[in-house]
């Protein structure tokens, strides 16, 4: 009676398993039709990236807005927009934006980007050295690692070229939650305000 009962849940597990594959598979073909929509504006402002031309184009993209939160301008002509700082449910404030060349020569990228930690150095350029200062707090954030002590930012670049952009993001731990409103820091950089929303 028993092998019988198994054998009628085993069926059963496979017919609600075919059953979810299928469901998803109808999700997910129905959501490639709305996205036929959507690669037209996000091409054209991937085009327009690099130019300042087109300053409505960015909002087409998930998690930028048309008017930066912040500009920060380092050395070489290098500008970094920050588009978004978003708090997650998992303890984490992402900041995204894009380092810019505004420059009209090839900008090398400054190692002092990386910070000065010899385990973030070790893995190559990047935006390692990048904080968060909570003054109401009277906290520092340094941008966080994986477990190979990577930093949990945009890595691997050296050189930009002139009127090139490229996106980047960087990962801190959350200050409190009634704390809204920080400063960013990146070496080499002028430091700015911004929001966190989230």
């Amino acid at each position: 009676m028993s092998i019988r009962f198994a054998a009628e849940a085993r069926r059963g597990m496979v017919a609600l398993a075919v059953a979810a594959g299928l469901a998803l598979g109808a999700t997910g073909c129905g959501g490639d039709g709305g996205d036929d929509k959507k690669p037209e504006p996000a091409a054209s402002a991937s085009r327009s990236g690099g130019s300042g031309d087109s300053g409505s184009d960015p909002s087409a993209q998930e998690g930028q807005s048309e008017e930066p939160l912040a500009e920060l301008k380092g050395s070489g002509g290098l500008l970094l927009q920050i588009t978004s700082a978003e708090r997650d449910s998992g303890g984490f404030v992402t900041v995204n934006g894009s380092l810019k060349n505004d420059g009209a020569q090839s900008a090398v990228v400054p190692a002092a980007l990386s910070g000065n930690e010899t385990e973030i150095i070790r893995n190559g350029r990047s935006l390692g050295g990048a904080t968060l200062v909570d003054s109401k707090g009277k906290k520092r954030y340094y941008v966080l690692r994986d477990t190979d002590g990577r930093p949990l930012t945009t890595t691997g670049f050296s050189t930009i070229r002139p009127g090139e952009s490229v996106t980047v993001f960087m990962q801190f731990p959350s200050p409190p939650t009634d704390t809204g409103e920080v400063s960013f820091q990146l070496p080499t950089f002028a430091s700015a305000t911004i929001q966190i929303s989230g």
